[in-house]
């Protein structure tokens, strides 16, 4: 077979590989680009409930405003997103390690049922559990916290009232619905690890803590590094806890701990300025971008 056969060959071959994935292209053209494309598009404008036809493009002002008008919430909102993501990641991985190394401690009876029963609340629908905890646990008049300190002589406290108190709520109910994967991955991860470097290193002296750092750590990290990144992205990109808590339609509780993508949801919904949050949409879209970037090149140095 000569060189322009193989040529034409190879072009067929090209060209019948991408006949066979056009439809599959068509598809993800109009579910995923098509939509960042036309947010894009009606970010650059002025649309919103008084110009849904007339609206008029208007370049950048949208993103003047989120960015430079304090008063406009995006800069709260955004350093609110950053506050929640790092405290709710750091007390998942602190909890999750605890958690996951009292469950492979030698001897430990009812293993197996213990991680049965820590797994339950990340199979639970997410609706559910949060809207159980809503009505359950935090009610002012019927929840069972409070009726716990009612029983103990205390004050009744406004869980969702308040912004300090209902950042913390959440927090619970995060860390309710997110543990249990985390646990899973470092149980798995810790039981990776052979037995004979802490033998070797209690033969040496070693301390617990100096296991610990010098040995569980280093090798569990590149096994928990993906699925921290994901739940970095899960975390900042959090919706349902805290619009369902403190902030769904009808029932408002009064705090105001808007996220990022729950103060684009107000925007475009409630206050249908569908230009200012298609800007804000972008933003969040950006900062997803550079932080896949720069957390895919921290995964290759973590598995090295």
């Amino acid at each position: 077979m000569n060189s322009d056969t193989k040529k034409k060959k190879k072009r067929a071959d090209t060209l019948f590989a991408y006949l066979w994935s056009a439809p599959s292209l068509l598809l993800i053209f109009l579910i995923v680009i098509f939509p960042i494309l036309y947010t894009g598009y009606i970010s650059v404008t002025n649309m919103n409930v008084y110009h849904w036809n007339n609206y008029e493009f208007i370049g950048l002002q949208n993103y003047k405003d989120a960015l430079l008008v304090f008063d406009n919430g995006f800069l709260s909102a955004l350093f609110r997103t950053i506050l929640w993501t790092a405290v709710n990641m750091v007390l998942q991985l602190i909890l999750a390690y605890v958690l996951a190394s009292l469950l492979n401690i030698k001897g430990l009876r009812l293993r197996n049922v213990y991680r049965t029963l820590l797994i339950f609340p990340w199979a639970m629908p997410g609706y559910v559990s949060i809207l159980l905890w809503k009505t359950g646990m935090f009610n002012s008049q019927f929840g069972l916290l409070n009726q716990w300190l009612t029983k103990a002589g205390l004050e009744p406290v406004k869980w969702l009232g308040s912004n300090f108190m209902a950042f913390f709520s959440c927090t619970v109910v995060n860390l309710w619905l997110a543990l249990p994967f985390m646990i899973t991955i470092i149980d798995g991860a810790l039981q990776s690890i052979d037995r004979s470097f802490y033998e070797s290193a209690v033969l040496e002296g070693a301390t617990w803590f100096e296991r610990t750092r010098y040995i569980t750590l280093p090798m569990i990290r590149p096994i928990i590094a993906p699925s921290v990144i994901i739940t970095v992205f899960t975390t900042f990109k959090q919706f349902d806890v805290i619009y369902l808590l403190t902030q769904q339609v009808g029932s408002k509780t009064g705090a105001d701990i808007h996220t990022i993508l729950t103060y684009a949801y107000e925007k475009a919904f409630i206050t249908n300025n569908y230009g200012y949050s298609s800007a804000i949409s972008m933003m969040i879209f950006a900062m997803l971008i550079v932080f896949s970037w720069l957390s895919k090149a921290n995964t290759k140095e973590a598995s090295i």
